[in-house]
């Protein structure tokens, strides 16, 4: 497969030794068949609005019902795999080094696809917590139909989420704060730039200096302050972003 061309700079940007963060949105989950959160309101669920199944309130009126259709989603993510795109960012963090990956997908496909340290904006599909103690666990049965008691305390599990009206994991929220108000580039992928506050981090990462690089099928709110708008699927744009960067001689290259 041929090495796409890219803008002038960009490359000389990657390669040039700063941090890099990359953040996903859904785009890059939908390349590989995952519904966006309001695509996944079909079938038995189609009559739901996303405020009826996702916040601490729908639970407590009828855990079982919000638990189903959970448990719904998560088997979906399971039936699909990480796509080339997901695998091209592992990739990138192994060649460049001092990256940090946030994303606001809850599927757990950059984990799939070798990524680590992946800071989860909206917590994880593949994991469950306590509603009373906040005890966490991997996703047990995927057809078991009504929540499973705390190991703990007795209280009902749930998934480990973020909801409507809730807060972004704290540990989360610093730690893409700190590399956005410190990384010398930043990538939008797959991400409309409407959901705060991780919208907000391009925001950061901009008025401290970093150049701004947008990879998406459309065009959005962000589009007009990048430095580089690269349109088209990240599963075809990132893995050629790869070539190009394993391609080019000294540092960050493979010709070293």
């Amino acid at each position: 497969m041929s090495t796409p061309r890219l803008p002038d700079g960009l490359l000389e940007r990657l390669a040039g030794g700063g941090g890099v963060v990359f953040l996903t949105g859904s785009g890059i989950s939908a390349e590989s068949g995952v519904p966006t959160f309001r695509d996944a309101l079909t079938g038995l669920w189609a009559r739901n609005r996303p405020e009826e199944l996702a916040t601490p309130e729908a639970f407590r009126r009828d855990p079982d019902h919000v638990w189903g259709w959970y448990q719904a989603r998560r088997r979906g993510v399971m039936a699909v795999d990480p796509n080339p795109g997901h695998h091209a960012l592992r990739e990138l963090q192994s060649i460049l080094g001092k990256t940090t990956l946030v994303t606001q997908n809850v599927d757990g496909l950059h984990q799939r696809a070798g990524s680590r340290d992946v800071l989860e904006f909206h917590g994880s599909l593949l994991r469950d917590r306590c509603s009373e103690c906040d005890h966490r666990a991997p996703a047990g049965d995927l057809e078991r139909d009504t929540p499973p008691p705390c190991p703990h305390c007795g209280g009902l599990m749930r998934p480990d989420v973020v909801w409507f009206g809730e807060m972004i994991p704290p540990s989360a929220l610093e730690g893409a704060w700190q590399a956005a108000a410190s990384c010398t580039l930043f990538f939008s992928i797959g991400t409309s730039g409407l959901v705060y506050p991780a919208a907000e981090l391009a925001e950061v990462a901009g008025a401290r200096g970093a150049a701004l690089c947008e990879i998406n099928t459309d065009p959005t709110p962000l589009s007009a302050r990048c430095d580089w708008v690269l349109q088209g699927r990240a599963g075809e744009v990132l893995p050629g972003l790869v070539r190009a960067l394993s391609a080019r001689p000294g540092p960050g290259g493979s010709r070293q």
